[in-house]
């Protein structure tokens, strides 16, 4: 064989010796690693994977102790919604169970932070969205979406309801429902009025009935950064309450993170020795 030969021969088989050292592949080049999605979970694959095997070492990640474990969902929802009857006001949920709920408004703050302790620590919330604060970046509230939490409508751009006409009402509810559907694949079943404000009205929720959502949802505590304000004289929680939130960072919050704030809400919960619940789970839409 001609001197050249050889040589090219002898390179091939010494950077196939070079590549069983390294540990590469024997029948062709590594695969490309797999693209990834929100927190660095598999594309194509939703937030909601398998839980962690230590909940308390990913609890102790965010400086947090776990909660109370939420008992199963009722099998006979207390609060019973009807397509076409009513639409009811409520703040807390008639129950016995030690838990409360959590509901977060506007989304404003799209922290990618919050998603990360969202997956981590997979505490249900329902969010309140208001369409153009959110029509930004709808994709932001997907991965938290497909934790299981669900979406519903806190109006088109948030005004007081009590202040606008009858028309402009029926066009906050309904422009907010249609575009969160589009995004979300599911029409809100809730609504929450800003500010709570015009809840009780007849003009209100003749627009609610109109445009698709089932009930007009209160409060009975709300988060602030390190604390919560309660109605209740005691300052105390009780079974069934719902806790507002809001997607709020460090603009709202006195410099503070929307994970801190949140982190605290969980604390303070804790406190008293409350469990946290999905909503949905306790509602029977009709």
């Amino acid at each position: 064989m001609p001197k050249r030969s050889w040589v090219r021969v002898a390179g091939a088989l010494a950077l196939l010796a070079a590549v069983a050292a390294c540990g590469g592949p024997p029948h062709g080049p590594a695969a490309p690693p797999a693209p990834t999605g929100p927190s660095g979970s598999p594309a194509g694959t939703t937030a909601a994977a398998a839980p962690p095997a230590d909940p308390a070492a990913v609890w102790a990640k965010w400086g947090l102790q776990p909660l109370p474990a939420a008992p199963a969902a009722p099998a006979d929802k207390p609060v019973k919604l009807s397509a076409d009857g009513e639409v009811p006001v409520f703040s807390e949920v008639p129950t016995h169970d030690r838990v409360v709920f959590i509901t977060v408004d506007d989304g404003a703050e799209k922290d990618p932070r919050f998603v990360e302790m969202m997956t981590d620590l997979r505490v249900p919330f329902s969010m309140f969205l208001t369409r153009d604060i959110v029509r930004g970046d709808y994709g932001y509230f997907k991965p938290l979406q497909a934790l299981g939490n669900h979406i519903h409508n806190h109006s088109t751009d948030h005004p007081a309801m009590s202040t606008v006409s009858p028309e402009r009402q029926h066009a906050e509810v309904c422009d907010a429902q249609a575009a969160l559907t589009e995004q979300y694949g599911t029409a809100p079943l809730l609504f929450r009025p800003p500010y709570g404000d015009g809840a009780h009205s007849d003009g209100l929720r003749t627009a609610v009935r109109a445009c698709g959502p089932r009930a007009v949802v209160l409060w009975r505590e709300s988060m602030q950064i390190h604390n919560m304000q309660y109605q209740a004289a005691d300052k105390k929680l009780r079974p069934g309450d719902i806790i507002l939130a809001h997607f709020r960072g460090p603009k709202d919050l006195k410099g503070e993170s929307m994970t801190k704030m949140f982190g605290e809400l969980l604390s303070r919960i804790r406190e008293q020795g409350f469990a946290v619940a999905r909503l949905e789970d306790y509602i029977d839409a009709g």
